[in-house]
């Protein structure tokens, strides 16, 4: 690959533009020399974003920043327009790309995910038909090899075997990249504007040569708006991303295209591709090309900038974050410094470098979200299609909010790492639900409700947000609006529109749960009544805890009390959680190893999931002891090995989040030495590095929080508390920076791969008996430092009056 005249030369170099970015990027004070464990590493430096890009991880490898607006990665194909053969557009034993979009979100199940927009595609050869009529990307995309693919944090490069060459760099809102091509062929850059992963209602392009510019904008959505469990209710619009990209040089040749018609010289064009798939859709969409005299110059320079907002507003995003001048390697640079930032958060020392890698990475995927829809000027466009601007006090405004998923762990650790982003976004929900009607959506897209999956995960999101100290935001509006959502029926949970996968009824039938203190399956218009009752009891909790601490004492009894309703779908002669009727009927047939009257799970995992009362959930089994030797099942196969890597309808399943809680019941059950192993043998066997280094989808950081947690020996013990449980740490030290307040100091100095157990901990310097900490640890800060063994040290944690509820 030949540079005629070296970029660096040509147009960099320049002291202000790196000042620039740096002002740009950069936020707080430089990262120090030393790295994370004092041995010079930095942070970054040990993130492979590759890990969770097969097997259903459903990452994405491009490049963004923390909480980033764009984030640009390829969109690969298996020789279907319509799809990409894979979840969020990127499946690391697909080969082959059409394009490199600028938008994507990490690891949400819904193939093909969400987002995907505007893939930028670099073509070696001449541009003679449409794009859009290639329906097997036969011709207009390119195969690759993954030694020609480098992905790190902020930076993703691709040579593709077109002899073409991508080196994509990113700020906040916007992105900056170079192109090479062969010299000795033609050059162009396709703009396939329609063509998001779900499709797109609408799109525009409009190229403008006088000025080397490239502009335009889609309007799509449709997240999971091809399932089949209900998606056919999202295949709609929700959002509108409008791109501005700028280049250093002239263009040879323009064109547009509109399904099978192609237009040499055009200088714009419209038209979606709607939301089927495969022949419903194929041929359709819009774009444009722009291309380049390479004879003498084979490497083209493009700045881009993005806004759900406006033209302008992308314009003014780059403008804000990229300078003219500004390299590839300058931003990526900056870029590299504001992950450093971010994943020093928690510092960690020792360990082999495999098990660091593991850590930064799951670090790095938890804290890519949420993510920013708002402009630099604090202008963003909100759930009721109007442009909005910050609450007072508010940073920023984000979304994509997979609540049912990350209200388990993803959450907690943004509340205990980033209170400050954790605010804003609680603020960010708050607004979504101010402009909806006063409904809160479980599953927020860009500014879209999209209603996919089940409960009230915003009531125990925001409750826990609070329980860990986060106050930048207006808490007692929330809490009003989150209590009216909970205790007054709204129209909506009487419909099936979207059920039962994306069912519009945030708390659905609510006049019928508040009378039968459970969703019955025959009218509770829900996924699955069982699953709801216990959803809605664990929000219930969230919400009784929040009300004490604010002081509200009616509101405390009422939730209090509903959060006991998962008692009414616990079958006590069978032992297992089950979906009941209207009539109070229990439904048949039933298998512990059925889904009947849950979501994307089994009665033997749902059964587990009340981690709100956990010695009322073993009273209920016959007693602790009872329930543990129960629990020794659910991990064990009957000869004794264990079953913790899933595809068992009756044990534990990694990869989903219904049952990621369930390793850590044994300290409640008295049993703590039994969560210590049962943890490590996940932590060693499920997750790991390399493309298959996570268990499933990484739900938005909750697959990767659930394992910073367990690799640090804590672990929350259910949403609306600060209370962390405590297990054994993979590293001989890690320090957890609290903003604002005392550090959390964690040593293990016998961690290694054969000390999984506790053998006795100190807080502050004092013995600690029990398998868990109060709030107080994270609200003041301290030190825990665990004495870890060999062999389990069955004396520990397991005294009765000192168990955790």
């Amino acid at each position: 690959m030949r540079l005629q005249r070296p970029r660096a030369a040509r147009r960099f170099g320049a002291r202000s533009a790196a000042v620039l970015i740096t002002t740009a990027l950069a936020v707080g004070v430089p990262f120090p020399s030393a790295g994370a464990d004092g041995s010079g590493e930095r942070p970054s430096s040990l993130v492979d974003p590759l890990i969770g890009s097969a097997d259903g991880g459903n990452t994405y490898p491009g490049a963004t920043l923390p909480y980033g607006m764009i984030a640009w990665s390829p969109t690969s194909t298996t020789g279907d327009q319509t799809s990409t053969g894979a979840a969020n557009g990127y499946q690391y034993g697909v080969t082959r790309i059409r394009g490199l979009s600028l938008t994507h979100v990490n690891g949400a199940g819904c193939n093909p995910g969400a987002a995907g927009d505007v893939p930028i595609m670099p073509f070696v050869g001449d541009v003679t038909s449409s794009p859009s009529a290639d329906t097997k990307d036969a011709v207009y995309a390119a195969d690759f090899t993954h030694a020609d693919e480098k992905a790190a944090p902020g930076r993703y490069t691709l040579g593709l075997a077109s002899g073409a060459k991508a080196d994509l760099a990113v700020g906040e809102r916007a992105g900056v990249a170079d192109f090479t091509f062969p010299a000795d062929r033609p050059a162009s850059l396709l703009f396939r504007v329609s063509n998001s992963l779900n499709g797109s209602e609408d799109a525009h392009v409009d190229i403008d040569a006088a000025h080397r510019k490239v502009t335009g904008w889609v309007l799509t959505g449709a997240f999971c708006g091809r399932r089949a469990n209900g998606g056919v209710n999202n295949r709609k619009s929700y959002y509108k991303l409008y791109f501005s990209a700028s280049f250093d040089r002239a263009f040879s040749s323009t064109g547009t295209w509109k399904d099978g018609t192609l237009s040499p010289g055009s200088t714009s064009a419209s038209g979606g591709e709607g939301y089927a798939t495969g022949a419903d859709r194929a041929g359709r969409g819009s774009g444009g090309w722009v291309g380049f005299d390479t004879r003498s110059d084979n490497d083209v320079h493009m700045r881009i900038g993005i806004s759900y907002v406006s033209l302008d507003g992308a314009e003014a995003n780059l403008r804000a974050e990229i300078p003219a001048h500004a390299s590839v390697g300058q931003v990526a640079d900056a870029g590299a410094r504001a992950w450093d930032r971010e994943l020093a958060a928690v510092r960690v020392r020792g360990g082999d470098p495999a098990r660091r890698q593991t850590f930064y990475t799951a670090l790095y995927h938890a804290l890519m979200q949420p993510n920013l829809i708002s402009d630099a000027d604090g202008r963003y466009r909100g759930m009721d299609q109007r442009v909005h601007r910050l609450a007072r006090g508010q940073r920023a405004q984000y979304s994509n909010f997979s609540g049912w998923d990350q209200y388990r762990a993803q959450i907690q650790l943004l509340a205990l790492l980033k209170p400050t982003v954790a605010g804003d976004f609680a603020q960010s929900l708050y607004n979504f639900a101010r402009q909806n009607g006063g409904v809160w959506d479980r599953w927020v897209h860009v500014s879209g409700a999209t209603h996919v999956m089940t409960g009230d995960p915003s009531a125990a999101t925001l409750a826990t947000f609070y329980a860990l100290g986060v106050r930048n935001f207006d808490y007692e509006g929330a809490f009003d609006s989150l209590v009216r959502q909970a205790t007054v029926p709204h129209p909506d949970g009487l419909s099936d529109a979207g059920c039962p996968g994306q069912c519009v009824g945030q708390r659905p039938n609510l006049a019928q749960y508040l009378n039968s203190h459970y969703a019955a399956q025959d009218v509770c218009h829900c996924w699955g009544g069982a699953a709801e009752t216990l959803e809605d009891a664990v929000a219930d909790s969230a919400l009784a805890r929040w009300a004490r601490l604010l002081g509200r004492a009616p509101e405390a009894k009422v939730f209090t009390e509903r959060a006991a309703y998962w008692r009414n779908v616990f079958d006590p002669d069978t032992g297992y959680v089950r979906a009941r009727r209207l009539d109070g009927s229990w439904v048949t047939p039933f298998s512990p190893g059925s889904d009947l009257g849950f979501a994307q799970g089994t009665s033997a995992t749902y059964t587990w999931m009340v981690p709100q009362d956990v010695q009322g959930l073993a009273e209920a089994m016959g007693g602790r002891e009872a329930a543990a030797t129960r629990l020794d099942g659910f991990f064990h196969n009957a000869d004794g090995s264990w079953s913790v890597r899933g595809g068992d309808p009756l044990r534990y399943d990694p990869t989903n989040e219904p049952g990621i809680h369930a390793p850590w019941l044994y300290n409640a059950l008295g049993q703590p030495w039994k969560t210590q192993a049962t943890v490590r043998r996940i932590v060693d066997t499920v997750y790991g590095t390399g493309p298959s280094g996570l268990p499933g989808n990484d739900d938005l950081g909750t697959m990767s929080a659930w394992y910073v947690f367990s690799a640090l020996g804590v672990y929350p013990q259910t949403p609306g508390t600060a209370t962390l449980l405590l297990g054994a740490p993979v590293f001989p030290a890690a320090v957890v920076d609290r903003p604002g307040r005392a550090d959390l100091v964690i040593t293990a100095p016998e961690a290694d791969d054969t000390h999984p157990y506790v053998d006795a901990v100190r807080l502050d310097g004092r013995p600690l008996r029990q398998s868990w900490t109060d709030g107080g640890l994270l609200r003041t800060g301290g030190r825990l430092d665990f004495r870890l063994s060999e062999q389990p040290k069955t004396e520990w944690g397991t005294a009765p009056g000192t168990l955790p509820k």
